[in-house]
């Protein structure tokens, strides 16, 4: 019985998207292709790894056994790659880092660039996902490292501090809660709102808090990035939650004021996750490193 590291691959991407046509695409596969490397392994083994249905596959209990094995073996792959590049500089190590939408838009790309810089042998697959996703995929081998806010249920991953995520309001310079030196945002919660994709996570959980306060969010306008939102709320088309470190950015080139919220649950902790440290491939490790040293140095604040 023997499978190279594509089939491998291929297997646990078809198994994570539930789709053999998915899988094939982040595997860089052609459909066909794939799909004779999927029966390939089947008829290898003799039982079949996927149930076919209308909306995809799901690994049968043989698929299941074998998902575990294969992260596993290419953990261990990957782990003797990144500790032997130092004799073998063919060989290019990789890291597949999850985070939340707060870390990629903020408080990530820094430090990340910096490790990158000086690291010209690795490469980082970088995937944006809820932090309740983050989580899981970390804790079932299909991520290395993973970011992700405190509110989430971490389960038994290793947890290091990466940065915390303060949420503001943006207001026009202009607009009477300009000056303020907080509110609660339940005061706020009868004015017009703008905001980001109703599939951000960060949107979401301002959504939550509102919903418990009984009065839902009155969104004028949802766009995809925070400039935008910002802009938006310089023209008084609504108020925007957002990161402080974002709205102290677009405070630069904008007629913007920043007002500080009150509640509790405005503050949260961005936490670096994996299953553990000393088990990560060799790239995994200096890049957790990293993230914790630039942290403790103050960049990454």
């Amino acid at each position: 019985m023997r499978f190279d590291p594509t089939d491998l691959r291929l297997f646990l991407n078809v198994a994570e998207a539930g789709s053999i046509t998915a899988g094939a695409e982040r595997s860089g596969l052609a459909l066909a292709s794939a799909s004779a490397r999927i029966r390939g392994m089947e008829e290898m083994l003799g039982i079949s790894l996927f149930e076919r249905g209308a909306r995809g596959v799901d690994p049968t209990p043989a698929g299941r056994a074998l998902q575990h094995h294969a992260i596993l073996l290419l953990g261990q792959m990957e782990h003797m790659r990144g500790d032997l590049r130092a004799y073998a500089r063919g060989l290019k190590g990789h890291v597949r880092l999850l985070a939340n939408t707060s870390a990629v838009s903020e408080s990530l790309p820094e430090p990340l660039a910096r490790f990158l810089a000086a690291r010209p042998e690795l490469d980082i697959d970088l995937e944006v996902r809820p932090s309740h996703a983050i989580v899981e995929a970390v804790a079932g081998g299909q991520a290395d490292v993973g970011i992700a806010a405190d509110t989430t249920d971490i389960g038994g991953l290793e947890t290091y501090p990466f940065a915390r995520d303060r949420l503001v309001l943006a207001v026009p310079a202009s607009h009477a809660l300009a000056g303020s030196r907080a509110v609660a945002f339940r005061t706020v919660l009868d004015e017009p709102f703008v905001g980001l994709d109703a599939r951000s996570v960060l949107q979401a959980h301002v959504a939550r808090y509102a919903a418990a306060e009984g009065k839902p969010l009155r969104m004028r306008v949802r766009l995809d990035s925070f400039d935008a939102v910002c802009r938006m709320a310089e023209a008084g088309v609504g108020l925007a939650i957002l990161p402080r470190t974002a709205a102290m950015r677009c405070r630069r080139t904008m007629a913007i004021a920043i007002v500080p919220l009150s509640d509790a649950w405005t503050t949260r902790r961005l936490l670096i996750c994996v299953r553990r440290l000393d088990a990560l491939p060799g790239p995994a490790r200096d890049l957790v490193a990293h993230l914790r040293s630039d942290r403790a140095a103050g960049l990454s604040a």
